[in-house]
């Protein structure tokens, strides 16, 4: 009896940093750049279930990135509301938003 392997969990992380698990990719030292940018894109993980200190603030950039651009993120990309939050975020990381929601796209 052949069994079809789960898909891979994680959507950006493997591509953007090479690795195969969320525990091998907290180690990784680009982390704290991307993370937010996995959760915005991804609601098979419970994010808010996670304690680490890094994940909590990663989830927060994406509640307010989500927030700021939720049509454009619903448009391209299926995934469950984060919570509002209408906070400040870096308008610098424009690109690599675009960036990530393309590849979650193209990939999905």
């Amino acid at each position: 009896m052949s069994t079809t392997p789960a898909p891979p969990l994680l959507k950006l992380l493997p591509a953007y940093l090479g690795v195969a698990s969320l525990d091998e990719a907290l180690c990784h030292p680009r982390i704290a750049r991307i993370l937010w940018l996995e959760i915005l894109v991804n609601d098979s993980i419970e994010w808010t279930a996670l304690r680490q200190p890094l994940v909590r603030e990663a989830y927060e950039t994406a509640c307010r990135w989500h927030t700021r651009y939720r049509t454009l993120v619903s448009g391209l990309v299926s995934r469950a509301p984060l919570p509002e939050d209408h906070g400040p975020i870096d308008e610098r990381l424009h690109r690599q938003l675009a960036e990530a929601l393309e590849f979650a796209h193209a990939h999905a």
